[in-house]
């Protein structure tokens, strides 16, 4: 057999295990995400895991696992149904108005008024049917007071939205906003108002495609109740007599809705905890394979679906240029210039002034970097707040709690290269390339494969054998054979492995 029919091969059983495991295969089908809620199939066994005995997978299980998870579906419907925080179906047409801060620690230095509204109309523009009206950058001391802007700003501010035709909602660009300051807000322009946290919220809610990603919003929608409920209770005073929730009659309405709160968060985060050990189970299985994994990580919008479809060649990937188009992880297998096969993992980008209940909200599937063997970091240097974007993303992976040799051997990629002429990096070890063209994709692969050989501990042997003897079985069974060249006129063959030296 020649190197090529081996290679192609080889990349055929990586890409099975890999959609055994919870990636998609490279074909038109949509992406399957890295998500524990899919059914597990028992996967091929990958070249280099022995000869013999069967490769022994996560097969499904018989009745009762059957009926198990018929409940188990039922209870996540139940929790997954339509959300009380959810805007009005239908068109919105919006005004974005922005707090800019004068002076203070509020203030950053790495960017403007009007890059972070230009930010917001992004956001904006991701949701179907919403419209921006106008864009207002409002000056301010201190957003976090009640009606966020000093009397004459506000009175200024009302005035132009209320002028505005068939304005529907106010989008106010601050991280979040109070129930006290939504509602007098709302009584004072006589329309929805929207923070950060609402409309990225809602695009998660827009975005989210499997189970595990629904309930991550459910569960992130939980402070935003149990402030709306506050903010409810505070007018009225009211006795509400016993209901299934409580034990007896004379328990505030307060009291009432908190318990069912608490219930409810409860409930979401055991059906997350379930899907988190069957994602370790998978987890396990890809150790099993001895594939590398890489993650892909970066700003929302950067192009690291983009880059996943360079380096891999997958056509079923169709990269959406929108924030957070990216919200389940997929995993997807490609070739090393060594013909070493990696999987990649595709992750959810990232945003300057998320909430911290949001991110942690994802915790569950953030937490599958961790045991990476490679981060890739791509940035769009391209972008005028690159910097900041680059900051932002560096303080979320710090925040994850990631083992230092993951931050330490970070490779950082300068992406969209083509868009600046004669461009080079001005940081050190940081590769420009350009995904969409292909410019630099050579170099990025060596750099991954350099740094993945170090982290887990593996070299590329390539040694002549005698085919008339056992060592090409032998091979088989005790290393991971990536590439046989054939010499038919003197009996041998030239065989590339890869095989583990030391571990970490």
């Amino acid at each position: 057999m020649g190197p090529g029919r081996l290679s192609c091969s080889l990349l055929l059983c990586c890409r099975r295990a890999a959609a055994a495991l919870g990636a998609p295969r490279c074909c038109s089908l949509p992406a399957r995400p890295l998500s524990a809620a899919a059914p597990l199939r028992a996967p091929v066994r990958p070249p280099g895991t022995g000869g013999g005995a069967l490769w022994n997978g996560a097969a499904g299980g018989g009745g009762d696992g059957e009926e198990e998870e018929e409940e188990d579906e039922a209870a996540l419907e139940e929790l997954l149904g339509p959300s009380p925080l959810a805007p009005r179906p239908g068109a919105q047409r919006v005004a974005i108005v922005h707090p800019a801060v004068k002076w203070g620690p509020q203030k950053s230095p790495l960017t403007t008024a009007e890059l972070q509204i230009a930010e917001a109309v992004a956001l904006v523009d991701t949701l179907q049917n919403w419209t921006v009206l106008d864009k207002i950058i409002i000056p301010t001391k201190n957003p976090n007071k009640k009606f966020v802007f000093g009397k004459g700003n506000f009175q200024v501010l009302t005035e132009k939205i209320k002028k505005l035709p068939h304005v529907t909602a106010v989008f106010l660009n601050v991280e979040r906003i109070s129930s006290l300051t939504k509602k007098e807000l709302e009584g004072a322009w006589g329309v929805q108002v929207f923070d950060r946290y609402t409309v990225v919220l809602h695009i998660f809610r827009c975005n989210a495609r499997t189970k595990e990603a629904k309930l991550q919003v459910a569960l992130a929608e939980i402070p935003l109740l149990r402030s709306n409920l506050k903010s409810e209770v505070s007018q009225r005073d009211q006795q509400r007599g016993g209901s299934r929730y409580i034990m007896g009659s004379g328990e505030t309405f307060l009291e009432t809705q908190n318990r069912v709160l608490k219930e409810k968060e409860l409930k979401i985060r055991n059906a997350l905890e379930k899907l988190r050990r069957k994602r370790a189970l998978l987890r396990t299985q890809r150790r099993k394979c001895e594939f590398p994994m890489v993650s892909v990580m970066g700003y929302t919008n950067c192009g690291k679906t983009t880059l996943i479809k360079a380096l891999t060649g997958e056509a079923g990937l169709q990269p959406r240029d929108q924030l957070f188009a990216t919200l389940d992880i997929t995993a997807h297998a490609g070739y090393l210039p060594s013909h070493m096969a990696v999987i990649y993992v595709d992750t959810i980008g990232f945003l300057t002034d998320l909430p911290h209940n949001l991110v942690e909200s994802f915790s569950a599937t953030l937490e599958e970097v961790a045991y990476s063997d490679l981060i890739v970091h791509v940035r769009d240097i391209t972008h005028p707040e690159t910097i900041l974007q680059k900051a932002t993303v560096l303080s979320v992976l710090r925040n994850l709690n990631l083992p230092s040799h993951l931050l330490d051997s970070m490779v950082e990629v300068h992406n969209k290269v083509d868009l600046i002429e004669r461009y080079k990096p001005t940081e050190e070890n940081a590769l420009a390339i350009s995904a969409l063209h292909g410019h630099g994709l050579e170099e990025l692969k060596q750099e991954i494969e350099k740094k993945i050989l170090t982290a887990t501990g593996k070299v590329i042997l390539t040694v002549n054998i005698n085919l008339e003897g056992p060592q090409l079985s032998w091979l088989y069974k005790e290393a991971t054979v990536q590439e046989v060249e054939v010499m038919p006129e003197d009996g041998t063959a030239r065989v590339k492995e890869k095989k583990l030296i030391s571990s970490r």
